[in-house]
């Protein structure tokens, strides 16, 4: 393997600011991934002074090591981390050769206060957009701490490893041999796992906030920010920053900027809100709104948070098909993200539930790995644009069946195939395979909202012109409301009609 020319080019600038000497040490054989990961080591080590490398013997091979001189650090990568990957390598050369980490200092005397050891082992595809946050979270935990340790394991490099231990998700997290999670997990997710989270009484003693933000995606961002520049006491509350925006993989209509990745933006819109003065209570969920004097949050933690104004920014979620086997076997063979999991179905037969944009594009980009697609739509036709059809007609293993109704996907330990009934004549058919990908649109986080403000029949919140609900001083904005069109500009944009209104409403009220 040579690194091309645009790959050199970053690294060399990133090599740059190493702050000490990093040792790699490298356990390699004579297979062709550990060929090509000591030429792609050689390489590396060859841009920089700074950078030795030995041939040791680790627990996996392929697998390197990256570590201060004299001291291991316990971060590993067992395969080669270029794609979405690449920027974990980076991060963790810098970060063992001493330069600080980008990460809030509560966080690092968390991380460092933490007693125990703690082995974890992440399963990742390079094509998965989610993975190199849970890679990069475990890196850092265990440059900042000698109890813990990481190692990356590459699914395409260790197939074998994950047949025998039925991964069928991608990022997969082991501590200690056990299973520890799956999906996108912020590093204060990982930690809030691993010591006691903030109570109630931690929040007992926050004033009355003039506007309470309920999200942390696009709207919920954008909505802070302009309540903020009003010199206005502002609280957000996010489970996680960024929403829905960090399982989308290329955004390519966000006016001025050609391309960028869900994950790119989410942190660059946490990186503004906490240019004002906001106050971010993250991993927290509100269960319950009731207006009395003051506008009262209660959170899922006990907590009861207060505000003259508050704007519901709660987004949406990926909608289930709701039949048998569908909950059974999440991660067990029922996927929703193509980009990540597909890898993973490599050679196999997979189902595309839904024949709208998302399940057209996930049929044409998982017919490229898989051995063949089926595509099940509800509606008589497909709803994709015309240019994606045309796409997903041309390919040779692909079939598309309309006018049919999932009713159960089955297994025992995994998917083994999903049944569905021809619509117009009632015939029961079942076809065996291995994976189902659900691309049906999305469900509004309203549930719990129900009987405060008013909501369609589909729960999204209803707003006027001002982003007002129908209960006074409360606004919403998003994904979560009736704004016909989903998108994350009109999302930013319904963010600060609702602030400004919210605005509004405080001076007049």
């Amino acid at each position: 393997m040579v690194l091309d020319a645009d790959i050199k080019q970053q690294l060399n600038q990133y090599l740059q600011l190493l702050e000490g000497d990093v040792r790699i040490k490298v356990s390699a054989g004579s297979d062709a991934v550990s060929k090509d990961m000591l030429v792609f080591l050689d390489e590396l080590a060859g841009m920089s002074s700074r950078i030795t490398m030995e041939q040791v013997q680790l627990d996996r091979t392929p697998s390197f090591s990256v570590n201060r001189t004299g001291e291991d650090t316990g971060v590993v990568f067992a395969g080669i981390p270029l794609g979405h990957e690449f920027t974990s390598l980076v991060l963790a050369l810098l970060q063992v050769s001493g330069r600080a980490p980008k990460v809030e200092q509560s966080v690092i005397d968390q991380i460092k206060g933490i007693q125990g050891n703690y082995a974890f082992e992440s399963y990742i595809s390079l094509s998965c957009h989610n993975c190199p946050d849970v890679v990069q979270a475990l890196n850092l935990m265990s440059i900042l701490n000698p109890g813990i340790t990481h190692t990356m394991i590459d699914g395409a490099a260790f197939q074998e490893e994950v047949e025998r231990k039925d991964i069928m998700a991608v990022p997969s997290v082991f501590l200690n041999g056990e299973f520890f999670g799956s999906g996108r997990l912020s590093i204060e997710e990982i930690v809030a796992k691993l010591v006691d989270t903030p109570d109630a009484s931690a929040f007992n003693d926050k004033e009355p906030f003039d506007v309470l933000v309920i999200g942390g995606g696009p709207a919920g961002a954008s909505s802070a920010i302009y309540t903020a520049r009003k010199g206005i006491r502002t609280g957000i509350v996010a489970e996680r920053f960024g929403g829905q925006v960090l399982d989308t993989v290329g955004i390519e209509n966000f006016i001025s900027v050609k391309h960028t990745e869900g994950a790119k933006l989410a942190a660059s819109l946490e990186e503004h809100v906490k240019d004002y003065n906001v106050d971010i209570m993250k991993l927290q969920r509100a269960k319950r709104l009731e207006k009395k004097e003051l506008i009262e949050v209660e959170l899922e933690n006990g907590a009861v948070l207060k505000s003259k104004t508050v704007i519901l920014s709660t987004g949406a979620r990926w909608r289930n098909v709701g039949v048998p086997g569908e909950a059974e076997f999440k991660n067990k063979g029922v996927a929703y993200c193509p980009h990540c999991d597909g890898p993973l179905f490599a050679g196999k037969h997979v189902a595309v539930v839904g024949g709208g944009n998302s399940g057209i594009e996930a049929a044409i980009d998982l017919a490229g790995i898989v051995s063949h697609v089926t595509v099940l739509e509800f509606a008589p036709e497909l709803k994709a644009d015309s240019v994606l059809q045309d796409r997903l007609y041309s390919l040779p293993n692909v079939t598309v069946l309309k006018n049919v109704q999932t009713k159960e996907i089955t297994g025992t330990d995994k998917v083994n195939g999903i049944t569905y009934v021809q619509r117009d004549t009632g015939e029961e058919q079942h076809v065996e395979l291995q994976g189902v990908f659900v691309q049906i649109g999305l469900v509004p986080n309203t549930d719990w909202l129900a009987g405060t403000v008013e909501r369609t029949p589909m729960g999204e919140i209803i707003v006027d012109r001002q982003g007002a609900t129908t209960l006074p001083g409360v606004f919403a904005a998003g994904d979560c409301t009736n704004s016909p069109y989903k998108q994350i500009i009109i999302s930013m944009g319904s963010g600060a009609t609702a602030a400004l209104g919210a605005f509004d409403y405080l001076i007049r009220n």
